[in-house]
């Protein structure tokens, strides 16, 4: 999916101009997957651009980096400042933004040393649907991967690592010449985990379930609003192990994640589902009202851009 220019990108303190935004080819995260990253969003509000849950998706950053031994070089206020900053001075109402943390250039050999350099930066684009346009409406099809999710003694899913995310990667293209739009991952034990970039629920009469952090699925900051919107609507959400078995027999499945949002599905391996239950359709209705401040009682988790 091609990235849309913006003019500026955060970058070790200062914004610099996107096309000068370069890192050295002998960078130790580039030859090793030493970083941890975020994704944010920003929606446009009665108040002007917003970002949603700022605050949590860089104490989770600060957690990741501490999680692989990485001391990160700028407080969590100075990050936040430098976010705002990137929407702002790219006048973006409404966008996604990256943040990104790994070892530079200085060190070689896959070893993460105390004082290592670390750069941080921050970039903010506008991107749709990461699912497809119509994917909220239609609903996607998953397929079950061949390939397992990290161990968590061996990779933890708790730091969202760039190391991470070929796992999640070669799972991806597996599906996707398969035919399918995403795909599910289990784990050693043959339990759901999560999708490549996305948490899961299922909806079995009425109640939400979601795969616990043990089964390999990230702690993710969608899930946990997911959750929060479905027990504020007197929806039952549990977080437990699932069996892909579940999947196939569930009333609901849908997938929730930063770039996602909330999608339907649609089809799990050929299995078909009923796409954007009234379940789905509740939490689908929330999460926007949450995210673009029409529901007050969310406007916590909101950071205006202008202020």
């Amino acid at each position: 999916m091609a990235i849309p220019e913006a003019d500026w990108i955060w970058m070790d303190g200062a914004l610099v101009p996107w096309a000068d935004a370069r890192v050295h080819v002998l960078s130790h995260g580039l030859h090793y997957g030493t970083g941890v990253l975020e994704g944010t969003r920003a929606y446009p509000t009665a108040r002007g651009a917003a970002v949603f849950r700022l605050d949590d998706h860089l104490a989770r950053l600060a957690a990741s980096a501490r999680i692989l031994g990485m001391k990160l070089p700028y407080s969590q206020a100075a990050l936040r400042t430098a976010t705002l900053d990137v929407v702002r001075e790219n006048r973006l109402d409404s966008c996604y933004l990256r943040h990104l943390a790994f070892l530079g250039f200085g060190e070689m050999g896959p070893v993460i040393r105390p004082g290592a350099p670390v750069s941080v930066s921050i970039a903010a684009w506008q991107w749709g649907a990461y699912l497809g346009d119509d994917a909220a409406t239609r609903g996607v099809r998953l397929k079950v991967s061949s390939w397992r999710r990290n161990d968590p003694n061996s990779l933890p899913p708790a730091a969202k690592s760039t190391a991470g995310y070929l796992n999640s990667g070669i799972a991806k293209a597996e599906a996707l010449a398969a035919g399918y739009d995403e795909a599910v991952l289990l784990n050693a034990e043959g339990y759901v985990s999560e999708c490549t970039g996305a948490n899961l629920f299922m909806v079995r009469d009425g109640v939400l379930f979601t795969p616990p952090p043990a089964a390999g699925a990230l702690r993710g900051l969608t899930m946990d609003t997911v959750i929060t919107l479905a027990r504020d609507l007197g929806l039952q959400a549990r977080v437990e192990n699932l069996l892909r078995s579940d999947l196939y027999t569930a009333d609901e499945v849908f997938v929730c994640g930063t770039a996602s949002e909330v999608v339907p599905v649609r089809d799990i391996d050929g299995r078909e589902l009923t796409a954007a239950g009234p379940v789905t359709r509740k939490l689908q209705e929330a999460y926007q009202a949450a995210v673009t401040g029409t529901d007050e009682r969310y406007a916590h988790w909101l950071t205006p851009v202008a202020d």
